[in-house]
């Protein structure tokens, strides 16, 4: 697979380093100013300034002047900022199992239930939960066919641990 046909790379230069990720966290929990993001996140005034711009030129946040008093302004998640939750959520619950080995406190809920959200999987076309082992590459300019995905390759067996 060509790199440049590949949506990662730009994925990583948008997001790909840990205070953009946090700076996300805290925009999704309702932290709208400059000053406030400082507060929650104890993040130099400088790093902040250049995350928050660098987000807002990619549209993932935008500016807009604060309702209350115009010489604020607030940040906002975009659509695009939106659509890196399930992302988002993802990095958390493998950081949880990775890294804490115990979920992270304040635990997030369905709203409806109050009860905890459910692992974030990989989905089919048609709602299936499915694995790396089920999954291959397809070249769009390619007739659909089946070929090798992971668990079809010589001597390939799930890492355990």
């Amino acid at each position: 697979m060509e790199q440049i046909r590949c949506g990662l790379p730009l994925a990583m230069e948008v997001m790909g380093e840990r205070w953009s990720f946090m700076i996300l966290r805290a925009a999704f929990n309702g932290v709208l100013h400059f000053e406030d993001f400082l507060g929650v996140l104890g993040i130099a005034r400088n790093i902040l300034s250049s995350r928050l711009a660098k987000l807002v030129e990619h549209g993932i946040m935008r500016r807009e002047p604060c309702p209350n008093d115009r010489r604020k302004v607030e940040y906002r998640l975009t659509e695009k900022g939106i659509d890196l939750l399930p992302a988002m959520l993802a990095l958390r619950q493998w950081g949880e199992k990775y890294g804490l080995g115990v979920p992270s406190n304040p635990v997030l809920v369905d709203r409806r239930d109050l009860l905890p959200i459910g692992r974030i999987d990989i989905r089919a076309h048609d709602g299936r939960v499915i694995t790396w082992p089920e999954l291959q590459w397809q070249d769009r300019s390619e007739p659909a066919e089946k070929c090798c995905g992971p668990a079809e390759l010589p001597g390939w067996q799930p890492e355990r641990r």
